[in-house]
């Protein structure tokens, strides 16, 4: 319940005008009909609520009209590839997550859609962490004690994921191949069921959004073992990160990217990526956004397309060296 309160509707504040200096000046004019804005997943996960924050807050401070229309499927490609073969007037843009843009091409044969050249990134604009979760009755207390029983036991232990593809089965293998330890991946069709099925004991255990598991392991159905970000996670600083525990370097974040197709005047890029950076600084969003345990980035859109391709190469040699597939 607390998790479906934090990720529906977001009550109207006003903010100033968002268009700045040449980038407005060449824009003007824009927007002049309502811009949609597709989500590649269905309603209520953490890349909607940001989609649905970002339409809210541009719409009134570019004085529009930007709607979300969520178009699920293909792990996130049918809706991201919407966006690529749409009209590059600013009219259609996307707010698509890691798993869709960093890891899709990796795991797909073929894509509908130009990974490389279909896109206009306007901005990095968030992104949260997972924390790496057992029942509370597992008998696992520690980061520790999970790696010593799938190292007594390989293969055996399970853990679940949101589906194949996602953030949430690549991150558990990219932990497996630091530490050398084996567990079978399980696979749900959702976030909802992945959290489901270790708190049903389905499973071992599963890495889980922090916007998801917070509520469960402050009501002691989950006992969070470590957290997948750089730093430690401000609503649980008691919680170790995966670094600490021992995995020097590791990271994995679900980052929430905001893209136009490819040939969308660069003006209306730079005057949407201003707007976000300005919404994503007010205390209004970065309150929201904190409520739901989601970091805010607010890159630029230079900074983007450089950060893109490191999560594609760092993404996609594990894809490769542990041979994960989409069926």
């Amino acid at each position: 319940m607390r998790r479906r309160a934090l990720l529906a509707g977001i009550g109207a504040v006003a903010l100033p005008a968002l268009g700045t200096g040449g980038a407005h000046a060449q824009a003007q004019g824009y927007p002049n009909r309502t811009v949609t804005i597709i989500v590649p997943f269905a309603p209520g996960g953490s890349t909607d609520f940001v989609a649905r924050l970002m339409a809210q807050y541009l719409s009134t401070g570019l004085n529009g009209n930007f709607v979300v229309d969520n178009r699920a499927g293909g792990g996130g490609t049918v809706g991201h590839g919407a966006v690529a073969r749409a009209r590059p007037d600013g009219y259609t843009l996307g707010v698509s997550p890691t798993g869709t843009f960093a890891l899709a091409p990796f795991l797909f044969d073929k894509l509908p859609y130009d990974s490389d050249h279909g896109f206009a990134p306007i901005s990095l604009l968030a992104g949260n962490a997972m924390f790496v979760c057992v029942h509370s009755s597992s008998g696992i207390n520690t980061y520790a004690e999970l790696i010593a029983a799938a190292k007594a036991q390989p293969g055996k232990l399970t853990y679940a994921s949101a589906g194949a593809g996602t953030i949430a089965h690549l991150a558990p293998e990219l932990m497996l191949d630091m530490s050398g330890t084996q567990m079978l991946h399980v696979a749900y069709r959702s976030g909802g069921l992945q959290v489901q099925a270790v708190i049903a004991k389905e499973t071992t255990m599963g890495f889980i959004d922090t916007v998801t598991a917070i509520p469960y392991i402050q009501s002691g159905d989950l006992r969070a073992l470590a957290v997948t970000s750089v730093g430690r996670s401000p609503q649980m600083p008691e919680v170790p990160t995966l670094a600490e525990c021992g995995l020097t370097g590791y990271r994995a974040t679900n980052d929430f990217g905001f893209f136009a197709p490819a040939g969308t005047p660069p003006a209306i890029v730079a005057q949407l990526s201003d707007a976000a950076r300005k919404i994503l600084a007010t205390p209004e969003v970065k309150a929201r956004l904190d409520a739901a345990s989601i970091d805010i980035y607010a890159g630029t859109s230079e900074a983007f397309p450089p950060y893109q391709a490191e999560e594609a190469r760092r993404w996609g040699d594990l894809i490769r060296r542990r041979n994960i597939k989409m069926e």
